[in-house]
């Protein structure tokens, strides 16, 4: 079984969405801080973001916030953090958020966390990236995405491969235990991104 000593999460910011996807980042969150796993995450205070960071923190565990200088400058940094990373754009905060973790969960999310899991899928595909990506698909949020996934591969712009960089979990505990067991991805994969 790999070690998994911290997880990159990407999640929303919203603090209007569903009770059932605040209920996932205050569960994640507190198997983060039992299991000893650091949580590092893009330092926002609000929405699945600020409650993922706020459980953590009540339950003893690490967390660290990776936030580019324009998001600090307009004061969207998590006031309670202890250690912040400011970063000198939103690119490198990804390639910073990325290399500290030993794994990738993606909570429900809008635009951003959506970005942010098809970019770490792709540097995957590509070989950039060999760590596990869990999308925890509360509620079937996710749903939408995996059916287009499946589609991309069905219309050949994927390779049936690569549908094991990604593994699907219905719960955090099925997205924390997805961490360990995911299959090793093999960088010489990298060769079959080309169809």
């Amino acid at each position: 079984m790999r070690e998994i000593r911290s997880v990159c999460v990407y999640c929303g910011s919203s603090s209007q969405v569903p009770a059932a996807y605040f209920e996932a980042a205050r569960t994640l969150g507190k198997l983060l801080a039992d299991k000893r796993i650091r949580c590092i995450y893009g330092a926002g205070g609000q929405g699945l973001m600020g409650t993922l960071a706020d459980t953590v923190m009540q339950n003893g565990g690490e967390i660290t916030g990776i936030i580019p200088q324009f998001m600090y400058d307009n004061g969207w940094c998590h006031p309670a953090l202890k250690e912040v990373e400011i970063t000198p754009d939103i690119h490198s905060r990804k390639k910073r958020m990325a290399t500290l973790a030993d794994g990738v969960i993606a909570l429900p999310g809008g635009c951003g966390t959506l970005e942010e899991l098809l970019e770490i899928i792709t540097w995957k595909q590509l070989g950039l990236h060999t760590k596990p990506i869990v999308l925890l698909n509360t509620d079937g949020y996710y749903d939408p995405l995996i059916t287009l996934l499946d589609r991309a591969v069905e219309q050949r712009f994927m390779r049936t491969e690569h549908r094991r960089i990604w593994q699907i979990a219905a719960t955090p505990e099925e997205a924390v235990e997805a961490l360990y067991t995911a299959p090793e991805w093999d960088r010489t994969l990298s060769k079959l991104a080309a169809i």
